[in-house]
């Protein structure tokens, strides 16, 4: 008998009247807005104008969701296009079945796209929101527990994750929880970029090549673990050899892109200083403005003040100035 077990949800919608809260969906969305919010943030301390990421994500998280799910389908088109399947089915993202691979490679054309709207560089976005990128998945992630999907190997670990559906071919018991392997090691990554920009300034695209490989690393073992069907190629899954390949382009990229073009972007986003230049130069008008009045009236304070002054410096000798009078009288 288990001692302790991560429990599934006994239904990934949740129903708010009569709309449909996916629990799978839930997680994607919110990934979605952790990510616009980070990478805003690092996008302005480098330089950037704030709302110029939501912007570009308008054109990358469609191109993303579409990807994310073509290279599902492609890559699992046995599910919706074998004999007593439905291809419609291939539309239902809500059931679960988006492909990083896909979603990184079609999201960065919309991003480009995107970029090429605002003058903005490309490599410099996208090391602006890799870290988000990494927190979205770990939130995303939690969809497939949702799902009751993609889980590992049979164990009886403490963490175990309960699995209770039988659709699907799904077997009840309790499995390792490579969901929540993946999410970890995902806010590890996030944390892994953010300390390795502040620490080495990388730039040019080389913090979000370093989020890449960092995540192909931790996803070659978590792929490994996985029993769901898969592709195998000389024995191993189809994204194992996905993520190997990736990460030897990823480091090939930060290798070659330090060589050729040392340290990070002066200027991300054009118009972005002369803004920030004006703001500051007006803010400086206003104090001069401010000062100057108050040393205005400082100045008329002080007048008044000697005035005041030397009225009562004559003042206060008035018997001697009389009877230097009356001597001046007796004289003549």
């Amino acid at each position: 008998m288990d001692l302790a077990y991560i429990p599934s949800p006994s239904r990934g919608v949740l129903y708010l009247g009569p709309l449909p809260l996916r629990g799978y969906a839930f997680c994607i969305i919110i990934g979605v807005f952790v990510a616009v919010w980070l990478g805003n943030k690092r996008w302005v301390a480098r330089g950037g104008r704030s709302g110029t990421v939501a912007d570009i994500a308008v054109w990358a998280v469609p191109f993303g969701l579409v990807g994310g799910r073509l290279y599902h389908v492609i890559t699992d088109y046995e599910l919706y296009f074998s004999e007593g399947r439905d291809w419609v089915d291939a539309f239902k993202v809500w059931e679960g079945g988006l492909g990083i691979w896909g979603a990184i490679a079609l999201g960065a054309v919309g991003a480009w796209i995107g970029c090429r709207r605002r003058g903005i560089p490309m490599p410099a976005y996208a090391d602006a929101v890799a870290p988000g990128i990494a927190v979205a998945q770990a939130l995303g992630r939690w969809g497939n527990w949702f799902n009751q999907e993609l889980y590992g190997r049979e164990t009886t670990l403490p963490w175990a994750v309960r699995i209770t559906s039988s659709e699907g071919g799904r077997v009840p018991g309790t499995y390792h929880p490579t969901f929540l392997y993946e999410s970890l090691w995902c806010i590890g990554v996030a944390l892994l970029v953010i300390w390795a920009d502040r620490r080495f300034k990388l730039g040019h695209g080389r913090a979000f090549a370093l989020y890449v490989a960092a995540y192909c690393a931790g996803r070659f073992w978590i792929e490994y673990m996985r029993v769901d069907e898969a592709h195998h190629i000389l024995g191993l899954r189809l994204n194992n050899w996905t993520a190997l390949l990736v990460f030897v382009l990823a480091v090939v990229y930060i290798v070659v892109s330090a060589r050729v073009r040392p340290g990070r972007e002066e200027v991300v986003e054009p118009g972005a200083a002369e803004d920030t230049g004006a703001a500051e130069e007006a803010g400086d008008g206003t104090d001069a403005d401010e000062k100057e009045s108050a040393g205005t009236a400082g100045e008329q304070d002080g007048t008044a003040g000697d005035g005041a002054s030397a009225a009562s410096a004559d003042g206060g000798k008035p018997e001697a100035k009389a009877e230097d009078g009356a001597g001046s009288l007796k004289k003549s």
